[in-house]
């Protein structure tokens, strides 16, 4: 005896999408969540939803569409991503959008902007944030008589002749038709981590370190694969950059800085975005590289970003205080001459004097010659020189997850549909790729894959 249609385990935003549209194809829901309380990383989020073809893009008089979002996200990742995933998430991102202003969600046309490194704005800003839009799915899904259960952590999935009936949790069972999985990623598991993501893993938790839900441990991953689902995108996540100092984000870096790696040579604009800065860094001698600054630099630097609240970054890791403090524990290297910076860093000297030099060349011309950075640029002149090392290794969602097909059904690694099984958002892999395309990308993910699993999941419950 079933006890209801569709079990959904996990209350972020992929269960929650999955319960509302379950509930409107007439399924009875019940969600089981480990937490607190719902939310998971959605509710930590920004707010952004990216999507392409949307009535507020047209409302700021942009013309766009999902095909034009499908080649952007496929060459971003030179086609190494599943196309038939991307397509039905570009397909259906704006309808969702659309879903959610009908749930009462707002996003004002001035909030609109280039979240990508594209030339199409399509991260579509909430009013407010990921814990706002949240509240709107949790609002939706109460209305509809969605069961929602906190602080119960499911720890199996019930499996009768090669479907899937149910899960156990706590000592108990409940059944249902079908089950939709959306725990979350694996963030908050480092043996997970180290078995998916062994390179990050291998790092010093003092950079590698994860931001986001205590709750994201895997189990998703870990149920259906026990199950037997295969596991998709092993070896992908978008890293983040952080000198280390905090385990507060430090995503966003002043102009003023210099990245250099161990040969002591300039490898990017330093103020790419985080969907480029990390893996630029990633590609560098060791996975690492340097951020050079002078004293005079040090000292004029602000107590918080110039653009902090425009970024929603919080804590400033190079503010110059904090570079004090750090140079004062040991944590930012301090030197009398560039040699010795290099000396003490396991720097190439020549390199990074002859890129100082060309450096400050271009910063008394005005201009950066060789990767065109705008903003304030300062000369690496005046002792006592500083050197922060920099790893991209942090990380807020993970990548790799059970192999689903465009509706969101759970597969076996011969390609078969595990019947009664379904996973959005982190839970499933093949979505997100090698490099994110943008803020909004994993909120996207969660909301456009819940819906469709929590349709498929009602309809198979109720066939």
């Amino acid at each position: 005896m079933r006890d209801c249609d569709v079990i959904v385990v996990g209350a972020g935003g992929a269960g929650m999408a999955a319960a509302i549209e379950a509930a409107n194809n007439g399924a009875s829901v019940t969600v089981l969540e480990a937490g607190k309380r719902p939310g998971g990383s959605t509710a930590l989020s920004g707010g952004v939803f990216y999507a392409a073809g949307t009535s507020i893009q047209r409302a700021a008089g942009i013309a766009d569409d999902a095909e034009r979002m499908f080649r952007y996200i496929m060459t971003f990742n030179q086609w190494k991503l599943e196309p038939w995933l991307i397509r039905r998430f570009c397909e259906e991102s704006a309808p969702t959008l659309e879903w959610l202003i009908g749930l009462g969600v707002e996003f004002p046309v001035d909030r609109l902007y280039i979240s990508g490194v594209d030339d199409t704005p399509r991260g579509h800003h909430t009013h407010g944030s990921g814990a706002v839009l949240f509240e709107h799915l949790l609002g939706a899904a109460s209305a509809r008589g969605v069961g929602i259960h906190s602080g119960v952590r499911v720890e199996s999935l019930l499996v009768e002749d090669d479907r899937v009936v149910g899960v156990s949790a706590q000592g108990g069972e409940m059944r249902a038709g079908a089950v939709v999985l959306a725990t979350g990623g694996y963030g908050a598991n480092r043996a997970l981590l180290a078995e998916l993501n062994p390179e990050v893993a291998a790092q010093d938790e003092r950079w590698s370190f994860y931001f986001g839900s205590e709750t994201s441990r895997g189990d998703g991953l870990l149920m259906g694969r026990a199950a037997g689902a295969d596991i998709a995108g092993k070896g992908r996540l978008m890293v983040n950059a952080s000198p280390g100092f905090s385990r507060d984000v430090a995503d966003f870096h002043p102009p003023w800085l210099v990245f250099v790696n161990r040969d002591g040579q300039r490898f990017m604009d330093e103020t790419w975005p985080y969907c480029i800065a990390g893996h630029m860094i990633e590609d560098q001698p060791g996975r690492v590289c340097f951020a050079v600054f002078d004293e005079p630099t040090r000292a004029a630097s602000p107590s918080r970003h110039p653009f902090a609240d425009k970024l929603g970054v919080g804590d400033y890791a190079y503010s110059c205080d904090r570079l004090a403090e750090e140079a004062e524990k040991g944590r930012v290297i301090v030197a009398g001459s560039l040699a010795e910076l290099a000396a003490k860093a396991g720097i190439d000297a020549a390199g990074l004097e002859g890129t100082v030099t060309a450096y400050n060349a271009d910063v008394r011309a005005g201009g950066d010659s060789r990767f065109f950075k705008k903003g304030p640029l300062s000369t690496i002149e005046t002792p006592p020189f500083y050197a922060a090392e920099v790893h991209a290794a942090s990380y807020g969602a993970t990548s790799a997850g059970l192999r689903i097909d465009p509706d969101a059904r759970v597969l076996r690694a011969d390609q078969a549909v595990i019947p009664g099984l379904y996973a959005a958002g982190e839970t499933a892999g093949g979505v997100l790729g090698e490099r994110y395309i943008g803020g909004g990308n994993y909120i996207s993910n969660a909301i456009i894959f819940g819906r469709i699993a929590g349709r498929g999941a009602a309809a198979l419950a109720r066939a």
